[in-house]
C-alpha cells in the first residue's frame, strides 16, 4: 500500500482515513505539553497514531495527528527490579530486539510486532497463555501528558489510580511518553507446530494448553484441519537454541505465508466458490516442524497480507462450546472465508478495560481478505460472541456502544470519571471513543 501525503493518515487495514491534518512529531514530554496545550485554547482534539494497526477507529486523527517516530528507544535498565523504560513511540519489533541485546526479554507478547508499545498497550494486545498474556499486565510505570497539558507520572506509589487505569487508556486518558515494563532473563522457547484433525483438536485442547506455555490453534473454515501451535520454555541457555535454517524460514514464513498466501487469497476474492477446495488443500499441505529459539522470534510473525480482523475474548470455561456454535453457525451460512480462525487462552489479569479483567479468557479471531466484503461474516460471529459475554479486542472490529461496554467492564465508571478529570474538554475524542466511552 502507498504511503499517504503528511496531511493525511490512513490505518493498515486501510478502513479508516482522515485528511486536513495538522502534523507534529514531538521528541519529548515537553513538546507533547506545548501541543495539547495549543489545541486546547484552540478547541482542537489531538490523536498519538502510531502505525495505524488497530482496525477500528480507536487511532484516528481529526485535527491534530501526534506522530511518535521521535520518541523511540529504551531511556532506563534497572536489573534490580528487572524494569525497562522505554519511550513510547518504540516499535515492540524494536523493543524487542533491543532488550534480547540486553540479555532481557518480555514475558509474553502478541503474534504482531509492528505497533508501538503506546498503541499496543492503550488496545489490549495480548499474547497467548503465559502467567501475564497482556502487554498491559506488564506495566509498571508510565508517563503521560494529560488533556490540560499537564506531565503525569505514573507507579504503584505514586497516581497509581491512573497507573491502573491508563495501562489500557484506549488513548482517552491521556498522551503517553514513557512506559515501564517488567521484565526478565531472555529465554528460550521451543515451538511445536503440527496439523491435526478438528476432532482431535477439540479433544485435546485442555491437555495441550496444560502441558505447555502458549497455545495457538487455527481453524481453516471449510475444513476439518487444525494447525496447531505449541510454545515450551526451555531455560536461558541461549547455546542450546536450534532455530529454523534460514531457507526454511524464508520457504514456511516468508514465501508461503507471505508471497503465496497473499496471491492465493487475493486471487480467491475473484472465485469465491473455489475457496472450500482450496482451504482444504491448504490444511493438508501443512506439515510439522519444531524448533527453538528467544521468545520473540518465536512469538511474533510478520504479516504482510493485509485483512480485516474481528476478535473477542469469551470466558474461557465456554470457550471450545462458543468455538463449536462458530463453526455451525458459519457452516449454516454458506458464506465462503479463505483466512483460518485463530484461537488463544489467557490468564485473568486486573487491568479494568482488559479484554481478560477478572477472568480467564478464550479468545477467537476471525479474518477476511481486505479486499473480501467482512461485514457479513463478522455478523454471523459476533451475536455469538455477544450471547457469551464476549468482549471484544479495542483495537478490532466490533459493534459495540457505550451500553454494551457497561455491561461488560465492571469499572468502567472509574475509567469515565478519570477520563474527566484527566480530560475534562475532550483533546483526545474521537469517533470511536464517544462510542464506546460517551461523550
Amino acid at each position: 500500500m502507498s504511503t499517504p501525503p503528511p496531511s493525511t493518515w490512513r490505518n493498515w487495514s486501510g478502513l479508516e482515513t482522515a485528511a486536513g491534518l495538522e502534523v507534529v512529531q514531538p521528541a519529548d514530554a515537553a513538546e507533547v505539553a506545548a501541543i495539547v496545550t495549543a489545541a486546547r485554547a484552540a478547541g482542537r482534539t489531538v490523536k498519538s497514531a502510531g502505525t495505524g494497526h488497530s482496525f477500528t477507529g480507536i487511532a484516528t486523527p481529526h485535527d491534530v495527528h501526534l506522530r511518535p517516530e521521535r520518541m523511540r528507544g529504551i531511556v532506563a535498565v534497572d536489573r534490580d527490579t528487572m524494569t525497562v523504560t522505554a519511550l513510547a513511540g518504540t516499535q515492540l519489533k524494536v523493543f524487542n530486539a533491543e532488550l534480547a541485546n540486553l540479555g532481557l526479554s518480555l514475558h509474553n507478547m502478541g503474534d504482531i510486532a509492528e505497533q508501538t508499545l503506546a498503541g499496543a498497550i492503550s488496545t489490549g494486545t495480548h499474547g497467548t497463555g503465559g502467567r501475564a498474556a497482556g502487554l498491559a499486565a506488564q506495566v509498571v510505570g508510565l508517563e503521560l501528558v494529560t488533556g490540560t497539558g499537564e506531565v503525569v507520572r505514573a507507579t504503584a506509589t505514586e497516581n497509581a489510580d491512573i497507573l491502573d487505569l491508563a495501562r489500557v487508556g484506549l488513548g482517552a486518558l491521556g498522551v503517553l511518553v514513557t512506559i515501564t515494563f517488567t521484565v526478565e532473563p531472555l529465554f528460550l522457547l521451543r515451538a511445536e507446530e503440527r496439523p491435526m484433525s478438528w476432532a482431535d483438536a477439540m479433544a485435546s485442547f485442555d491437555d495441550l494448553t496444560a502441558a505447555h506455555d502458549h497455545v495457538d490453534m487455527y481453524w481453516f473454515p471449510h475444513s476439518d484441519r487444525m494447525l496447531t501451535k505449541r510454545n515450551t520454555r526451555v531455560g536461558t541457555d541461549l547455546a542450546a537454541a536450534a532455530p529454523l535454517p534460514r531457507w526454511r524460514g524464508w520457504l514456511d514464513d516468508d514465501l508461503l505465508s507471505n508471497t503465496v498466501f497473499g496471491a492465493q487469497t487475493a486471487a480467491l476474492n475473484l472465485v469465491p466458490r473455489a475457496i472450500p477446495a482450496a482451504n482444504r488443500f491448504a490444511s493438508r499441505l501443512l506439515g510439522p516442524r519444531t524448533y527453538t529459539d528467544i521468545a520473540h522470534r518465536v512469538f511474533t510473525t510478520e504479516r504482510r497480507v493485509v485483512f480485516r480482523e474481528m476478535e473477542y475474548a469469551v470466558p474461557r470455561e465456554v470457550g471450545l462450546d462458543v468455538l463449536r456454535a462458530c463453526r455451525t453457525a458459519f457452516e449454516r451460512s454458506g458464506l465462503t472465508v479463505s483466512f483460518p480462525v485463530e484461537i488463544r487462552v489467557a490468564p485473568s489479569d486486573d487491568v479494568p478495560l482488559s479484554t481478560s479483567y477478572g477472568r480467564d479468557s478464550f479468545y477467537l479471531a476471525f479474518h477476511t481478505h481486505r479486499r473480501a466484503d467482512h461485514t457479513a461474516y463478522f455478523a454471523v460471529m459476533e451475536p455469538i460472541m455477544r450471547a457469551h459475554e464476549g468482549r471484544p479486542h479495542w483495537g478490532k472490529l466490533h459493534t459495540l456502544g457505550l451500553a454494551d461496554v457497561a455491561e461488560l467492564y465492571p469499572r468502567l465508571p472509574d475509567v469515565r470519571a478519570l477520563r474527566d478529570r484527566l480530560d475534562p474538554d475532550r483533546v483526545f475524542a474521537n469517533a470511536y471513543l464517544e462510542r464506546v466511552l460517551g461523550g
